[in-house]
């Protein structure tokens, strides 16, 4: 048994809008881990950058952490999910479209302690 596995997931293309929304991410959050079936050990927390800004966000979980960091200026959301359970893998692609408008989404992989 591996001590984890860890999803880096770089979002292009995505909407400014979404990528400003506490509520978008929210959504997304609430997915993610409804999907996978996830144990939250605390509410996100949230930080909204001012006037233009993003926002970057991190909830604890009984089983790591799951994070995002926006760029609406770029249009790029930056996310990691570590998860020390085994887990499928999530749709990375056709959620991030859905829910942020992305158009390209690059997912990798790492094994950790391995």
């Amino acid at each position: 048994m591996t001590p984890g596995t860890e999803w880096i997931v770089d979002a292009h293309g995505c909407s400014a809008e979404a990528l400003r929304s506490i509520g978008t991410l929210e959504r997304l959050f609430g997915r993610i881990i409804d999907e996978l079936r996830l144990r939250p050990v605390s509410a996100p927390i949230w930080h909204q950058f001012p006037d233009e800004g993003g926002v970057t966000g991190v909830v604890l979980l009984s089983e790591s952490h799951l994070s995002v960091h926006t760029f609406p200026e770029s249009g790029f959301a930056a996310i990691n999910l570590y998860c020390c359970r085994p887990r499928e893998p999530w749709t990375w692609d056709t959620g991030l479209a859905e829910l942020l408008g992305a158009h390209q989404v690059r997912v990798r992989v790492e094994t950790r302690g391995a």
